[in-house]
């Protein structure tokens, strides 16, 4: 008879190490985890002692997967995402609890066009627990290939060079507005859109959609501001906006709400431009019933 046990995972150190690679390295993953790094590279250690291989190796200052590594994380993601889509089924069914929708929001995204495409979740019969965050599209993304998200909220589709095989659902779109403190608003309004030349801009980073498009506007009319400020947060790009640093542009279905909000006025529109809007998800079909009645309103509501 055969009394070999069987060896057994360790899964709080799979864990750790799935975290460490998704992260790309122990510093990051300490954060995320809130432990200290010591911890996160005992259970590294002792994860590999287990597995019989090892699973990292340098790369400059950060770690990269070794080849047994990678075919340990890609099981790694099968697992966790299998015990997320658990807890989501779970808490999708209807027993008197709260529905748990959990929304990644890309930090381009203006949180008055966050807050309105989230609102009609709040306002289905079942009462919603909404949990966002906020960061980079690519660490976004790997949560909801992971199942730790049931949505991403993004300013574009998911681009050719990601490897997730997720569905992107268009929105809606809008022109493009732009705002200043008032003294601003009434040097520059005058002449809009060739009033922009030399003005001081307030504008999103470089890798974002919205950045390429006024660009190429930009280059068509040959207008060139001068640039004063660029921004992976939109939010901090109001704020600054909002201090008088320089003119910033908006989504133009959201005029009354940034002029209301942040007590600035507009300078000009542009309806040449688009600025589009994607709820990302994993299923093609969409079954969640608060992501469903957020893109049926956005759908209804967001064109400008």
């Amino acid at each position: 008879m055969d009394t070999t046990f069987p060896k057994w995972v360790n899964y709080n150190h799979l864990y750790y190490f799935w975290v460490v690679a998704r992260a790309g390295g122990v510093v990051r993953a300490g954060e995320e985890l809130m432990v200290s790094q010591p911890t996160i590279s005992s259970q590294l250690k002792q994860l590999e002692k287990a597995l019989g291989h090892k699973l990292f190796e340098r790369a400059g200052r950060g770690l990269k997967l070794t080849d047994p590594g990678r075919l340990a994380f890609n099981f790694a993601n099968e697992i966790f995402s299998l015990g997320q889509e658990m807890i989501n089924a779970l808490e999708h069914q209807p027993a008197g609890r709260s529905l748990r929708l959990s929304v990644g929001l890309v930090d381009v995204i203006p949180k008055t066009v966050a807050r309105q495409l989230l609102e009609p979740a709040l306002h289905l019969p079942q009462p919603v627990r909404l949990v966002c965050r906020e960061d980079k599209a690519d660490r976004l993304l790997a949560d909801l290939a992971a199942r730790r998200t049931d949505m991403v909220l993004s300013d574009g589709p998911i681009g050719t060079a990601v490897q997730i095989q997720g569905h992107n659902h268009l929105l809606g779109d809008s022109g493009v507005s732009f705002f200043a403190r008032e003294d601003l608003a009434k040097r520059y309004k005058r002449g809009f859109p060739k009033s922009l030349e030399g003005a001081p801009l307030l504008l999103p980073s470089d890798h974002t959609q919205l950045r390429r498009s006024l660009n190429s506007w930009f280059d068509s009319r040959r207008i060139h501001p001068i640039v004063v400020g660029e921004f992976d947060d939109s939010a901090l790009m109001f704020w600054f906006g909002r201090g008088g640093t320089g003119i910033f542009p908006g989504p133009s279905v959201m005029e009354n709400d940034i002029q209301h909000d942040l007590h600035v006025r507009l300078v000009g529109r542009v309806k040449d431009i688009r600025e589009q809007f994607y709820a990302i998800t994993m299923e093609e079909k969409i079954k969640h019933p608060a992501v469903v009645a957020i893109c049926q309103a956005a759908r209804k509501a967001l064109t400008g």
